[in-house]
């Protein structure tokens, strides 16, 4: 899952947690512990009654959800597949995303934990280590990891994406 901040659905979200940084006027405001999206956590859904039972199962579901907008239960689904397939680095890199979403960012840290344990420094990893930086408003944070995914993915279209919105968000804080 490649995180781009200008997606449709998500480009609401960054500029709202934008403008709260450019009324707070700091580039160090962090949201730990709550939605950066509203005062209160948002919790992970519950799924023990479901009865999800393969790896690729978990994953589709997560994606569905995840493409919906429904965090909390892309999370538990995502969740359930790293469970089922603890090599499979997809199931980590949505595990993040989608505690990213839910304000989450203790649990998304653990994950990119893991997932640098996993798979290393990859475009894609720094990319959405970027992404939730920028979530959290440490922008300084969000710059130096996207531009670790551009050093290894030059081409990229969604790292070149995240520089640009990141550039026109801290133009805009300045202003």
């Amino acid at each position: 899952m490649k995180r781009c901040l200008v997606s449709k659905s998500n480009f609401g979200r960054v500029f709202i947690v934008l403008a709260a940084l450019s009324i707070t006027g700091c580039t160090t405001t962090s949201f730990t512990g709550s939605s950066a999206f509203g005062g209160k956590k948002l919790e992970v859904a519950d799924i023990s009654d479901q009865s999800v039972v393969t790896a690729s199962g978990a994953l589709s579901n997560a994606r569905g959800h995840f493409k919906n907008n429904n965090f909390g239960y892309s999370a538990a689904y995502y969740k359930r597949a790293v469970e089922l397939s603890p090599n499979d680095p997809e199931g980590f890199i949505g595990l993040g995303a989608s505690y990213d979403m839910l304000g989450r960012f203790e649990l998304a840290d653990r994950v990119y934990i893991a997932l640098y344990k996993l798979t290393g420094g990859t475009a894609q990893y720094y990319n959405n280590l970027g992404y939730s930086q920028m979530l959290r408003g440490n922008l300084n944070a969000a710059y130096t990891n996207f531009k670790k995914a551009q050093q290894l993915e030059p081409d990229s279209i969604v790292v070149a994406n995240n520089l640009q919105l990141l550039a026109d968000a801290a133009s805009s804080i300045r202003a």
